[in-house]
């Protein structure tokens, strides 16, 4: 099942950065690369600060030094981010510990969770569950077009019940806001 869901991967058909397709139709969040750069290089600043300042000091030893490391490595675990991953008839999540997915084309419910970190909330018939952010969908035109089309096929064989409009009104909001920069760009306001 695995295989057929995600594609068979071989030699060529690798995911590329930047939202690309590749020959399995798969693409991925464009930022995903530069979000994992800017993590480790928070994680390092912070061990080469603390340890500057612990050697300033003349505090720094093999134990202090260590644990500086590991309170590093915990910031780079907390600020790793997912990587969203997305085919025909399938959305992904997944991050240092976990996996998740759901068949788009299954889909049960959307719902939009507000409060610090807004999530879009997705749900199978097959009882999978995914969190996604609506900004990587947001800056990334093609997994939200594999989410909508899914969706869509799921709304067509009634199976996606609770939040159709959720999801339609972020796609309606994130085509109102790509055809505003196209304006803009163009001089036309």
């Amino acid at each position: 099942m695995r295989h057929e869901m995600y594609g068979d991967r071989g030699g060529n058909g690798d995911v590329r950065a930047g939202g690309v397709r590749d020959g399995d139709g798969v693409v991925a969040d464009r930022r995903w690369a530069a979000d994992v750069r800017a993590a480790v290089f928070c994680a390092l600043a912070l061990f080469v600060l603390i340890v500057l300042v612990d050697w300033a000091n003349g505090t720094l030893g093999v134990l202090r030094g260590v644990l500086w490391a590991g309170l590093s490595a915990l910031l780079y675990l907390i600020l790793h981010p997912v990587r969203v991953t997305a085919g025909p008839g399938w959305l992904a999540v997944r991050g240092l510990l976990r996996h998740r997915h759901v068949c788009t084309g299954l889909l049960t419910a959307v719902r939009h969770s507000e409060g610090v970190a807004a999530r879009l909330v997705l749900c199978d018939s097959l009882g999978n569950r995914v969190e996604v952010d609506p900004q990587v969908l947001a800056e990334n035109p093609l997994l939200l077009h594999r989410l909508d089309t899914g969706a869509r096929d799921a709304r067509a064989c009634g199976l996606l019940r609770t939040g159709a409009e959720v999801l339609g009104r972020l796609v309606a909001r994130l085509d109102g806001d790509g055809a505003k920069g196209v304006f803009e760009v163009s001089g036309l306001r």
